[in-house]
């Protein structure tokens, strides 16, 4: 394993448990344009509006003819009115505060402009130097474009950087960028396999 340098943290799922949220948020516009709801009981769609980007969920959901409506729709919703439906994961704020100084911290996710409303509602912002969106890149995750840029942005070589992750996407974004990769909740294998935020202080 490479001297870790740096730490860069998906939002959901890592940070935070934010299934409700992402499914009231993509049902907010599935209704809008008289589409059959997402439940918990799906879990491939489910899962699908956890982890991809809003372009991608919706071009599977909708009909070609209504994404462009629904991206514009779904611009004009404040995503503050969902937050409450999220909750940080245990021992997230331990973790942070212990890293904090010691390593810059970064958050590459595949979530757009909300992800600042997030960190300002649950007072986290100060914890991280870069934040990389999928705004900011041509390509989302899985492809590798976002952790190249939050590596760049932190001014750490790739190889130096373990990305916390909890998705087979990340898994991938992780290996094609060369960045080391943490596994976080049991969802998906890393060289690091984390079930608790503060076991990431025993390998570090």
């Amino acid at each position: 394993m490479n001297r870790i340098k740096a730490v860069i943290f998906d939002c959901d799922g890592v940070m935070f448990e934010s299934r409700h949220a992402n499914l009231a948020y993509y049902n907010r516009i599935l209704a809008e344009f008289a589409y059959p709801l997402v439940s918990a009981d799906q879990p491939q769609l489910a899962l699908l509006c956890h982890t991809a980007s809003s372009p991608e969920v919706l071009a599977n959901l909708l009909r070609q003819e209504d994404l462009r409506p629904a991206l514009d729709f779904a611009a004009t919703i404040d995503y503050r009115e969902f937050i409450p439906h999220m909750e940080p994961e245990l021992n997230l704020y331990d973790l942070l505060e212990s890293l904090s100084g010691k390593y810059p911290l970064a958050i590459a996710t595949n979530r757009g402009k909300s992800i600042l409303s997030i960190l300002d509602h649950f007072d986290l912002k100060d914890y991280f130097s870069v934040v990389v969106t999928s705004h900011d890149v041509k390509r989302p995750k899985p492809a590798p474009d976002m952790l190249y840029l939050a590596a760049e942005k932190l001014e750490i070589k790739p190889e130096n950087c373990l990305f916390i992750g909890d998705s087979e996407l990340d898994k991938s974004a992780a290996m094609e960028a060369n960045i080391q990769f943490a596994g976080y909740g049991g969802g998906v294998s890393g060289m690091i396999s984390l079930s608790n935020h503060l076991e990431l202080l025993d390998y570090l």
